[in-house]
């Protein structure tokens, strides 16, 4: 049994007054996390055209774009309409350390996930330290670079 909450039906009442009005570029949900040797962004995009899914990176900004067209027969008369068209927009300002060259990006079910890789010199690395057994009067330490 459904319960009613006036609060939940303001809600939507003024979510679909204003965003019907609002023109501009609309954000899409996201999440965002580091796996190992790179970030994994995804993104819900559903009922989007592949083709029209968008992703650019200038310099250290990320910018993904997506259109949804929703299509109305002529004579339709709506009873309600909750899902949004036109332009859906994220940029995300990516910091230093990042493979910028080899993002990849997959369209998935609705879902956009891209792959930010982590570049090779902001990877950890152990540096080894080797002791010199020669006799003086310092002693001399050589510092070899290894990947862990």
């Amino acid at each position: 049994m459904a319960t009613y909450d006036p609060l939940r039906e303001l809600e939507h009442l003024t979510t679909s007054l204003f965003d019907s009005a609002r023109r501009g570029p609309r954000q899409m949900p996201m999440d965002l996390y580091r796996d190992g040797d790179h970030y994994v962004l995804t993104a819900d995009l559903p009922g989007i055209d592949p083709g029209s899914v968008d992703v650019d990176v200038d310099g250290q900004l990320l910018t993904i774009r997506a259109e949804r067209t929703l299509g109305s027969g002529e004579g339709v008369t709506w009873i309600t309409r909750e899902r949004t068209s036109g332009t859906f927009l994220r940029q995300l300002s990516l910091g230093q350390g990042l493979d910028t060259e080899n993002i990849t990006a997959t369209y998935r079910n609705g879902v956009l996930s891209v792959t930010i890789p982590v570049s090779e010199k902001a990877k950890p690395r152990k540096v080894q330290v080797v002791a010199d057994a020669g006799t003086g009067d310092s002693p001399a330490i050589e510092v070899a670079e290894s990947k862990a």
